[in-house]
């Protein structure tokens, strides 16, 4: 695959996995599921070896949503089929999802498993 798919083409893939998604992993996701066109860089990234945010979890007093980055995305997986594309923003927005959930249900397991996977990411040599 020389060209990667257009924002448009992602926003779709992104819609075809959202029926993928029980309609009930929506309930207070008010502000819905936004794909941005930029590349979020992790703020302890490594010169050296990129650490791209692929999507994030938000919750404020105006309400609760899922970002993914587009850029980000087109930065990492350049090249990749459109198959093995899919599959990450599949991964990427179900995990976003287990963050709103345990959210809802006042769990934290996934923040900590974040949290130890960058205590690693930090200790690489």
């Amino acid at each position: 695959m020389n060209d990667f798919p257009t924002i448009e083409d992602v926003h779709d893939m992104l819609d075809q996995i959202a029926t993928e998604i029980p309609v009930e992993f929506f309930h207070k996701l008010n502000e819905g599921v936004v794909l941005l066109e930029e590349y979020k860089i992790h703020p302890e990234s490594r010169d050296r070896q990129s650490l791209y945010i692929m999507g994030e979890y938000s919750r404020s007093v105006t309400g609760r949503n899922i970002k993914i980055y587009y850029g980000s995305f087109k930065n990492v997986y350049r090249g990749a089929s459109r198959e093995a594309l899919y599959e990450h923003l599949k991964e990427t927005l179900l995990h976003e999802f287990t963050h709103h959930l345990e959210s809802l249900a006042g769990e934290k397991g996934l923040e900590i498993k974040d949290s130890q996977d960058m205590r690693k990411y930090r200790e690489q040599a």
